[in-house]
């Protein structure tokens, strides 16, 4: 966990409620300066409402949070000048150039001089690719134009943190990657916090993930680290209610834990036993751990990997918890 001094956005049981109602649930956010973050969950997960906490735009209905250390209940004009941000659904003034619209931004939100503001506008609009366009009114643009516009305005003033709320949600997939490509190209310039329910987004231009259901954190961290802790997994498939291999499996010191599938019927009628073993040692589950199930002649063994998940994977089995009745942990 990054130490606070490195945080940009933290949060501590922030929580949102309309009556009865938990939109936001005691939610613990910790963005380090500097990442490119993909805010995750399903439509309906409460994204767009601790966007909306974070920027100031509604009150908590208890917990705290911070941007740049200052208060998002008390300080949220401080906090804007130095946000750029973008909405779900922007609206621009067809009538309106792109070029027009940005210096219409810039007046309210870039402080300088106006050849620094014309130059601020031809580097945004060549880095997101209207530069053909930037002279054609708004109305005409097409819905990925438009997002673009709508992330070059929420860069103008050039600042320390970019929220955007599902910047690529509506594009097709040339869109979206061109969208994903301006988010990446702020690396190493600003912070980008993105709010998100395409999951194979994250993964491509995201170094950092916070993953939410129903207004609750359930995983955040770096991708990596994500995707590094559930290689350790181990599937074994033995015929049987595998109490045998399952005995020898939990004396091992290597193996964390065990979740088990019994009585499942396959093709052949016989009933099978799906083990997913979670170990600290890759290397020893690698070379030992079918060694291991085979060792006792009673066990006969239908199938062996190793799991190899993607992102995806990981927030199916985050969200859904792997609660199903016939499985157990130990």
């Amino acid at each position: 966990m990054p130490s606070t001094t490195d945080l940009i956005i933290s949060t501590a049981n922030l929580t949102k409620a309309y009556g009865k109602q938990q939109v936001v649930s005691d939610l613990n956010l910790a963005v380090p300066r500097g990442s490119i973050c993909g805010f995750l969950g399903a439509n309906g997960a409460g994204k767009s409402t601790t966007i909306k906490l974070l920027l100031g735009l509604i009150q908590p209905t208890s917990g705290v949070g911070t941007v740049f250390g200052k208060s998002i209940a008390t300080d949220s004009v401080a906090i804007w000048e130095r946000v750029g941000f973008l909405a779900q659904s922007p609206s621009f003034y067809g009538y309106l150039t792109a070029r027009e619209t940005l210096q219409f931004v810039a007046s309210f939100f870039f402080t300088g001089s106006k050849t620094a503001i014309s130059a601020r506008i031809e580097e945004l609009i060549e880095l997101v690719g209207l530069s053909g366009k930037a002279d054609r009114p708004v109305k005409g643009f097409s819905g990925g134009e438009k997002q673009r516009l709508g992330i070059a305005q929420a860069a103008i003033n050039d600042p320390e943190l970019i929220i955007l709320d599902e910047p690529a949600s509506a594009l097709d997939p040339l869109g979206r990657r061109d969208v994903l490509k301006i988010l990446e190209s702020f690396r190493g310039r600003s912070t980008v916090f993105y709010s998100t329910h395409i999951l194979d987004d994250v993964q491509r231009v995201s170094d950092r993930v916070v993953i939410i259901d129903r207004g609750k954190l359930i995983a955040q961290g770096r991708i990596q680290d994500l995707l590094s802790e559930n290689r350790n997994v181990f599937n074994l498939t033995v015929r049987g209610d595998g109490s045998p291999v399952l005995a020898k499996l939990l004396s091992v010191p290597w193996v964390k834990k065990v979740e088990v599938e019994r009585d499942i019927p396959n093709s052949t009628n016989h009933r099978i036993t799906k083990l997913e073993i979670h170990v600290t040692d890759a290397h020893a589950a690698e070379t030992e751990l079918l060694r291991l199930a085979i060792s006792d002649p009673a066990t006969i063994v239908t199938q062996f990997d190793r799991s190899t998940q993607n992102l995806e994977d990981i927030f199916v089995n985050l969200v859904e918890g792997k609660t199903k009745n016939d499985r157990a942990k130990y």
